[in-house]
């Protein structure tokens, strides 16, 4: 009955395990990554559109009226004499203090700026400030979904360099089986069983090597998907080979100038910086302004008599000893530095592609190279083999084809990784990651 539950036991914690275990495809990466319970980048950026959304409430206020209601009551006694007032007469005298009077005041009172270019310019900029959050935002989401696809592509890198290491384990374990079988026929040596366990050691340490690296890689990955680091994770892509769209150069230029957000964002900010400085200039022009109250003042005695002021302002600009000069050099001064940014930008993303391109090409040709030498060296080991068998080799000619396997799997591990490395910045550098992702 004991050994029952312990079975049981086990087989659910396997079950649970199994359930808990996350399946991880580099698009669902991605999605994860960009989900408000994912990295917290994106969601500090989201919060930049509130803040901005604020900012224009505020703005807008400065061009609707304002309304506020007052209520004052006062009592109070008067030297008419501080006021120039002399009542005193030959044989009659007026007193000099009147009071004490209580005096009550209550009404409304409105201001309303009709014709203000300068808060409308501002109102503008705000406005425009919205769009560069949603377009920084947009940066944010394209920067983490770059950082979690280099995650993903080296541990699918840690991943396929573990299966090669298995391989060559497992090689290098028929290996020794081989060499003391030899030994105990009468047709090896000791020095032959010695050499092949030496290569076995070697293997498992480097499978040593290759797990902690797995488990290094899923770590960093689940870093930047903002997930808890204690989730077990498999993943279910391979490294492998997809032929990557490589156009005209020029073509593959235009697709980046219309596709990088980095580019759009940047453009906006320059059309921000641009409101603002129409701002600056607005101040110089003259501003119409409303003003009125309504409301009862008297005594409560004597009961309120309702009166009422309506006026209009307009204000002209006429001396501030420079300061709107000032504002206005500082506001240019912020208007070509990113005029400046936009074009380093540009030529930073014609660098970029053409660089991506480049890196693709030469991958491609390291791919190629990689599995005829994958290919070759499998070959030669099976050949050694052979010939060993037949009598008319000797064993060092194993062990010899079986580094150079062991060497040609892991320059496949890394022109597969460089490839889909390499591609990768090609769909960062056109601003199509997203398309590289969902591949």
């Amino acid at each position: 009955m004991t050994m029952r539950r312990v079975l049981f036991s086990c087989v659910f914690t396997a079950t649970a395990f199994a359930q808990a275990t996350l399946q991880l495809s580099m698009s669902r990466a991605v999605e994860i990554a960009l989900s408000p319970e994912g990295s917290t980048r994106v969601a500090l950026a989201e919060q930049s559109i509130t803040r901005a959304e604020t900012q224009v409430s505020q703005a807008k206020s400065a061009l609707m009226p304002t309304v506020d209601g007052t209520f004052g009551a006062r009592n109070q006694t008067v030297n008419l004499r501080t006021f120039g007032f002399n009542f005193d007469f030959p044989g009659f005298a007026l007193p000099s203090v009147v009071g004490p009077f209580t005096v009550i005041d209550a009404r409304a009172q409105a201001r309303w700026s009709v014709l203000d270019f300068a808060s409308l310019k501002r109102y503008r900029a705000v406005q425009a400030g919205v769009d560069l959050s949603k377009a920084d935002v947009e940066v944010t989401k394209t920067q983490v979904t770059d950082q979690v696809a280099r995650a993903y592509l080296a541990a699918l890198r840690a991943d396929a360099a573990y299966d090669a290491a298995q391989a060559n384990m497992t090689l290098s374990k028929a290996l020794v089986d081989q060499a003391s079988s030899r030994k105990d026929a009468g047709s090896g040596t000791g020095i032959e069983v010695t050499r092949a366990q030496v290569q076995l050691a070697n293997d498992s340490g480097k499978l040593i090597v290759a797990q902690n690296d797995r488990s290094r890689t899923i770590l960093q990955l689940l870093r930047a998907m903002g997930l808890d680091l204690s989730v077990p994770v498999q993943l279910t892509d391979k490294l492998s080979y997809t032929m990557a769209d490589t156009g005209a150069t020029e073509a593959l230029l235009q697709r980046a100038r219309d596709g990088r957000v980095e580019l759009r964002a940047q453009k906006q900010k320059e059309a921000v910086a641009r409101l603002n400085t129409s701002a600056v200039d607005a101040e110089r022009l003259p501003t119409v302004g409303t003003f009125g109250d309504y409301g009862g003042i008297g005594q409560p005695k004597l009961g309120l008599e309702r009166t009422r002021t309506v006026g209009v302002t307009v204000t002209i600009p006429l001396f501030d000893a420079g300061r709107r000069k000032a504002r206005r050099e500082e506001s240019n001064s912020q208007l070509r530095t990113e005029q400046l940014r936009t074009r380093d930008l540009e030529q930073q993303i014609e660098l970029e592609v053409r660089l991506a391109l480049e890196s693709v090409r030469n991958a491609e040709t390291q791919v190629s190279t990689a599995r005829e030498g994958l290919a070759l060296a499998q070959n030669e080991v099976e050949q050694a083999q052979r010939r060993v068998a037949a009598g008319v080799g000797i064993p060092l000619e194993v062990t010899d084809a079986q580094a150079r396997l062991d060497r040609a799997r892991d320059n496949q591990v890394v022109a597969l990784y460089t490839h889909n490395l390499a591609r990768l910045d090609l769909a960062v550098a056109t601003g199509h990651i997203q398309e590289f992702v969902q591949r």
